[in-house]
């Protein structure tokens, strides 16, 4: 087992402490046994430690609560989506979600978020930096400070990644281009730009010349150009070009059984790169499923996009547990804004700030927690309403990063990680 703890007997050395009493959790086992007893009790003896890398699932469009993560079904504004039992007591999902229902134990929900901000674009920049669009300063990602935050000297790739990355990617904003999400397709297609167009003997020629350029350009200016980031990243992206670390990106390397675990679609394969990019070091990989933004016959295209999101999310947590990589990683599932509990006359859910679901997970999140409540009524009214802030700090916590840390930006101005204040409920 890699990481604190130590091995139990032999009897029990493929399982962690966590995976055990997700087992019991999830009532594959009504009642703890001896085994089980022990990883308990040394589980609340030590600590757990922070959390070492994020992956990001973003619903771009803004998902529907009530069709996801905080069913209503006695409600008249369901219209006519069910609810499912999970292995975490007490906690329901929404009908379609049954794969990531059996994974309760595991995650966390906080039903009870709200967002200033009802447009895509700027939800979409509140949920990915917890701050409000402000003119004078373009706040860094979660993935940003991430990479900022925590050192990977091992990485030769980005340690910042998006799948399907969309309209809006995630930024470094104050924090520097160099920590701007990577881009990248689906995980079965080619890394754009990556092989030279040139045989091997000829990139070595043109970067020799390349050299002498530099040198003689160098001559004279070395403290003009002492900060200049240009040798810098030209070395990185060749070490990039030639790392056996890109494999990760290739999950047609995994036995077919694992593919069609995640779902055969993009999604899925993105969600499978992912687990592959933190095994070797990424700090934080993002990846984008779209299309909920659902103003007609919402029930038909949440039908098809949970279809892709339950195997997918499933697959990943599961694979996370079994690989005792989940006590190291931390997963946010959720979109800038849900949609309106009353359908409109086309079928359809409107814009929603002012009640939407996240789904939490990995590192030392509480699985099967549940925080918060919307009005089953469909008003404004919530139950320990919280902020994207609150769950950006939060995660930062979680990763054993300071929230209230300042840092200055280029104009020497003073800015929080984060405004926000951790949910203490999620935190074990």
């Amino acid at each position: 087992m890699t990481g604190r703890g130590t091995r139990v007997t032999s009897e029990t050395s493929r399982l962690s402490r966590r995976s055990a009493l997700g087992i019991a959790g999830a009532g594959a086992i009504g009642w703890l046994t001896p085994v089980a007893e022990l990883l308990a009790r040394q589980a609340e003896a030590q600590p757990r430690q922070p959390a070492r890398s994020v992956i990001v699932l973003w619903l771009a469009g803004g998902p529907s609560q009530l069709e996801t993560f905080d069913p209503h079904p006695q409600s008249a504004h369901a219209g006519g989506t069910q609810a499912i039992a999970t292995s975490a007591p007490g906690m329901q999902l929404a009908a379609g979600l049954e794969q990531v229902a059996a994974e309760a134990h595991s995650l966390a929900l906080v039903r009870s978020l709200v967002s200033p901000e009802a447009d895509h674009e700027r939800g979409t920049y509140v949920g990915r930096t917890g701050y409000a669009p402000d003119p004078t300063a373009v706040h860094p990602s979660l993935g940003a400070i991430c990479c900022h935050e925590l050192s990977a000297e091992s990485v030769e790739i980005p340690r910042h990644i998006s799948i399907m990355s969309g309209q809006w990617p995630s930024r470094g904003g104050y924090l520097g281009a160099e920590f701007d999400a990577f881009k990248t397709l689906d995980p079965r297609l080619p890394i754009p730009d990556l092989r030279a167009p040139v045989s091997d003997q000829r990139l070595q020629r043109r970067m020799r010349d390349l050299d002498v350029v530099d040198r003689t350009f160098l001559r004279g200016r070395e403290a003009q150009l002492a900060g200049s980031p240009d040798r810098e990243l030209t070395q990185r992206a060749r070490a990039m070009m030639s790392s056996e670390q890109l494999r990760a990106f290739q999950v047609d390397d995994e036995p077919r059984s694992v593919q069609q675990r995640y779902g055969d679609t993009p999604f899925g394969r993105g969600c499978l790169a992912a687990r592959r990019l933190i095994e070797v070091g990424v700090r934080c990989v993002e990846i984008t499923l779209g299309g909920w933004d659902s103003h007609v016959d919402n029930h038909a295209i949440h039908q098809q996009l949970v279809g892709v999101l339950d195997p997918a999310l499933a697959a990943l947590l599961a694979e996370l547990r079994e690989r005792e990589q989940l006590e190291h990683t931390l997963v946010l599932c959720g979109g800038e804004f849900g949609r309106t509990p009353q359908l409109n006359p086309l079928g359809g859910r409107d814009h929603w700030p002012h009640g939407f679901s996240a789904l939490v997970a990995g590192g030392p999140i509480r699985g099967g927690a549940v925080v918060g409540e919307t009005d089953p009524a469909g008003s404004r009214k919530v139950v320990e309403p919280h902020s994207y802030a609150d769950l950006h700090a939060t995660l930062l916590t979680a990763l054993g990063i300071d929230p209230r840390k300042e840092l200055l930006t280029p104009i020497g101005r003073p800015l929080k990680l984060s405004e926000g204040t951790p949910i203490a409920k999620l935190l074990g």
